[in-house]
């Protein structure tokens, strides 16, 4: 018998596909390794700023075999405009040799052996692995959807993997790397943090928020 809450899941999965039919990562990228690298570098920075930053970047450094040759301060040079870029650039030079050491270069295409890279966590190996390569290993929890999903009470955790855990239970496996692209964009175009707009908000059927 379907809960309350499941009920709402299912709603909320309908009128997400319906308006965002096309939802995918605003992220630019070729491949796997340029989503990871992009992914690391949208750390507390916009998409649309990242997508600045990254031409010239895999212009210098096309693979993980150029950038694991990388000195830091070439890369801290091209990446200072994200911000916290001394750190970044270190996740990078380490991602990248970690790549080359282990994996010949190119990102793996599991969970266990994406989070041991420096620098990725389970947010960043959702992404790569579920835009990437169409692999279904979890759904992403970035602030946008970690937000979302708990103004609309699918969750009460604020830990992220614990939403994560969440999302998965009330969601088919299928709709996970959709549902990702779609929650990120709800939350950063509609959902906002400050100012959300209800008032156009196509979710408001369904939120406990509205009317409150």
């Amino acid at each position: 018998m379907e809960t309350a809450l499941s009920q709402r899941a299912k709603k909320l999965q309908a009128l997400l596909a319906e308006a965002y039919p096309e939802a995918r990562c605003e992220l630019d990228h070729r491949n796997a390794y340029e989503l990871l690298v992009a992914t690391i570098l949208s750390a507390q920075c916009t998409d649309a700023r990242v997508n600045q930053v990254t031409p010239a970047f895999f212009a210098r450094f096309p693979d993980a075999h150029a950038l694991a040759q990388a000195g830091q301060e070439e890369v801290e040079e091209l990446i200072k405009s994200t911000g916290f870029y001394r750190n970044k650039a270190k996740a990078l030079l380490g991602m990248a040799k970690a790549l080359v050491e282990r994996h010949g270069g190119e990102v793996p295409r599991d969970m266990e052996a994406m989070v041991k890279l420096p620098g990725v966590g389970r947010k960043t190996a959702n992404v790569v692995l579920g835009t990437a390569y169409g692999l279904a290993t979890g759904i992403v929890v970035d602030t946008h959807v970690a937000r979302v999903s708990q103004r609309l009470g699918l969750t009460t955790a604020q830990d992220p993997e614990k939403i994560e855990q969440d999302l998965m239970a009330l969601f088919p496996k299928n709709q996970w790397v959709a549902l990702s692209h779609r929650l990120i964009l709800h939350g950063r175009y509609v959902c906002k943090a400050r100012k959300p707009a209800c008032s156009s908000c196509r979710l408001a059927e369904i939120c406990p928020r509205v009317g409150v």
